[in-house]
């Protein structure tokens, strides 16, 4: 018996490129443009397709679309999906470290930034079902009437996510976003976007709504503009410390009175990373009456 013969020398490798996640599908842009991801060593590791204005667009047409239906499922369902999210995740562990450390982490920090995505989504899975009784409250009035203050969300969210941590980073502002009843349009790390999709593809086979999750990747520079201007994003979460462009987000937000969060942050792992009013500062608070004795 002779052994199996060996691969041709110089074959050339198969990269594969990494699709925006919009609508439970995996769309190509439309333009039809790409970037490509190299390693640690400066090779190239696979291609990923650069969102134009278009494709945005689409994602938050998606997104408004699905928002009535993830608003209205109970927080007890909107838990299941997010813990099913992390066992998922937990089951794949070893794609996300293989590519984690081809982008340059070591092999314990991409162990442990894996392991700390899944706790993370454990987290906001258990704050479901809790952060109205936390934040919500029973006002006094001087009047015969019952005065009630609760939580609502507050609808489409844009984020853009943290270079720093592409998987951690991604899953922190993320999940309490959609904890929350929200539907999200993410623009992934620039540098490092392929935990993103890879993400994604865990999101698709999680019971996750299509519309709710909406990623892509692409240039922050280049799509700044529509994330922080557009009529039907409720709110615009950004990750970063580019002054120039945390000014011209404020700007823009602030001509269509858009909600901004700037988190500069650094470290995704610190205790202050995960905390119940990441969930509050993305909604709003609805006040209702109600007369005494009727």
């Amino acid at each position: 018996m002779t052994d199996s013969p060996a691969a041709p020398a110089g074959r050339l490798a198969v990269l594969k490129t990494y699709k925006l996640y919009v609508g439970g599908a995996f769309p190509r842009t439309e333009s039809g443009r790409f970037d490509q991801v190299k390693g640690a060593d400066g090779e190239v590791i696979a291609n990923y397709c650069r969102s134009s204005r278009k494709d945005f667009r689409e994602a938050v047409v998606t997104a408004r679309a699905a928002f009535p239906g993830w608003a209205a499922r109970s927080a007890f369902n909107r838990s299941q999906i997010l813990y099913r999210i992390a066992e998922m995740l937990e089951g794949r562990r070893s794609q996300f470290e293989t590519e984690l450390t081809a982008l340059g982490a070591t092999q314990d920090e991409a162990a442990a930034e894996v392991e700390a995505a899944v706790d993370r989504l454990v987290y906001y899975a258990g704050w479901c079902d809790k952060y109205q009784q936390i934040f919500s409250s029973v006002n006094p009035v001087s009047s015969s009437h019952f005065n009630f203050s609760i939580l609502e969300p507050t609808g489409v969210v844009g984020i853009y996510a943290p270079d720093e941590c592409p998987l951690l980073g991604l899953v922190s502002v993320l999940a309490p976003a959609v904890a929350g009843g929200n539907t999200v349009v993410l623009l992934a790390s620039e540098s490092r976007p392929l935990p993103a999709i890879t993400f994604a593809e865990v999101a698709h086979s999680s019971d996750v709504p299509s519309g709710v999750m909406n990623i892509l990747t692409g240039r922050r520079a280049e799509l700044l503009e529509f994330f922080a201007s557009h009529l039907d994003v409720n709110a615009f979460v950004y990750c970063g410390n580019d002054d120039e462009a945390i000014s011209k987000a404020e700007r823009l937000a602030a001509a269509n009175v858009k909600r901004l969060a700037v988190d500069r942050r650094g470290d995704w792992f610190s205790n202050d990373a995960q905390s119940p009013y990441r969930i509050s500062d993305l909604q709003e608070v609805k006040t209702t009456w109600h007369p005494i004795g009727t």
